[in-house]
């Protein structure tokens, strides 16, 4: 989809949207981005944490190190029997 095409889009879909606090949510959202200079987040970081979230970010693209939704679940929601 290109700049136009992304852009009629979003026009649509806002017009579309008939509640006014999802839409006044929608603009903050994006006049907030909008506001933001590129790589702020980054730059506000140490050197260590940007070390650590490219690190992470390379393990996460090798499939051996990922799981499955239903083993992470699992492992957030443990039933009160998991250690009887």
């Amino acid at each position: 989809m290109n700049t136009i095409e992304l852009k009629r889009s979003f026009h649509s879909l806002i017009d579309s949207i008939d509640n006014d606090t999802l839409l006044m949510n929608f603009y903050d959202l994006l006049k907030a981005r909008s506001l933001t200079e590129e790589g702020q987040l980054w730059n506000r970081l140490t050197k260590d944490e940007q070390e650590k979230l490219l690190m992470t970010l390379e393990e996460s693209e090798n499939p051996e190190h990922l799981i499955s939704h239903e083993e992470m679940k699992h492992k957030i929601i443990k039933s009160p029997f998991d250690d009887l």
